[in-house]
């Protein structure tokens, strides 16, 4: 049984035509390259831990190897697409449920400044290397500095998403009590729901 973080039979079957295929090694050089399944279960560990990759456990391949994977499969937009699949198996399942869903942010420090750039689909990505604070957006997920505030980013964050359709009702903490917000969402037929500012949660 997989663990947890751990993609399933049923889930990697959806996603493994989508991981682009391993290059054979002319040179002879070195060894086999890492199972792709084992690597994205060792990204999906850092994604859901939250931990460095140099705390990646050992049951997954080398954090180096799962660390360039995961830089490579960003550039590609492979990391986009992964979500995106299973959400549409979601939806042809009737599965799929938008009628609540939860946003929030949360600061990380870059230590080499953030790159942008589009992949081959087109569809832009960020990457944080470090450097200034970063305001992460997640599920799906946005990146910018840390200077917006997290009310200015929904729009954006919205459109990133990898279904189609809005939410009925959006959640969030009090940092999104927003008349504008509010207002705005509603002409989009999304009801934000967060606490009043002065509200002690």
């Amino acid at each position: 049984m997989a663990r947890q973080e751990e993609l399933t039979d049923e889930q990697w079957a959806i996603i493994a035509p989508i991981i682009p295929g391993l290059p054979r090694r002319e040179d002879g050089r070195g060894g086999p390259w890492k199972d792709s399944r084992e690597v994205l279960n060792g990204i999906l560990w850092i994604l859901s831990s939250g931990a460095r990759w140099e705390d990646l456990p050992e049951r997954f391949p080398p954090h180096q190897t799962c660390h360039r994977r995961f830089q490579q499969w960003v550039r590609e937009g492979v990391l986009r697409s992964v979500p995106e699949a299973l959400a549409e198996d979601l939806r042809e399942r009737g599965e799929l449920d938008l009628s609540e869903c939860f946003i929030d942010g949360m600061f990380v420090v870059a230590k080499k400044g953030a790159r942008s750039g589009k992949d081959q689909a087109g569809q832009r990505y960020e990457a944080y290397g470090g450097g200034p604070t970063a305001l992460v957006f997640l599920s799906p997920f946005t990146g910018t500095s840390a200077s917006p505030h997290e009310v200015s980013l929904v729009k954006d964050t919205l459109f990133e998403s990898f279904v189609d359709e809005f939410p009925d009702r959006l959640i969030g903490d009090k940092a999104y009590d927003s008349d504008p917000l509010d207002e705005e969402l509603a002409k989009a037929g999304i009801e934000m729901i967060a606490p009043p500012l002065g509200c002690a949660v």
